[in-house]
């Protein structure tokens, strides 16, 4: 069983998938600070200076005696789902653009690719084609 899980480790899709989930991880952090630190400000000063995470709807107020909070409120809070929904749309378009300029890469790279080795059988082939069509004419 040890010996079957080393081979399933040390395959090269699997050592792709784990560099993958830890890049994504790492790729993600970025992503969510470029959110919470730069979008999201902007978006609140565009909302008159409220924080889209504070926004909600209070379904049941708090009930406060004597400065003591007794029952909290009760409240959606949407602000924070559409934070998530802006996150998810950034992560998405960026991976997008990863993965375009990843495709134009590759797509130049079998541009630039020699052309393939011709075979003896092949090249001797052509010589004899060549042979006949110079007989020919």
């Amino acid at each position: 069983m040890l010996k079957e899980f080393k081979e399933f480790i040390s395959r090269g899709n699997v050592l792709d998938l784990a560099i993958g989930v830890v890049i994504g991880g790492a790729f993600s952090a970025i992503i969510d600070s470029l959110v919470a630190d730069i979008i999201m400000p902007l978006i609140g000063l565009l909302l008159g200076d409220m924080s889209l995470g504070d926004m909600k709807a209070i379904i049941k107020p708090a009930v406060i005696e004597a400065g003591q909070v007794i029952e909290p409120e009760l409240a959606i809070g949407y602000g924070n789902f559409i934070q998530m929904i802006v996150n998810f749309l950034l992560i998405s378009f960026f991976i997008f653009l990863m993965i375009k300029a990843f495709n134009k890469l590759r797509r130049k790279e079998e541009e630039v690719e020699e052309e393939p080795v011709k075979s003896e059988e092949v090249a001797l082939l052509e010589d004899i084609r060549n042979l006949l069509a110079n007989k020919e004419s």
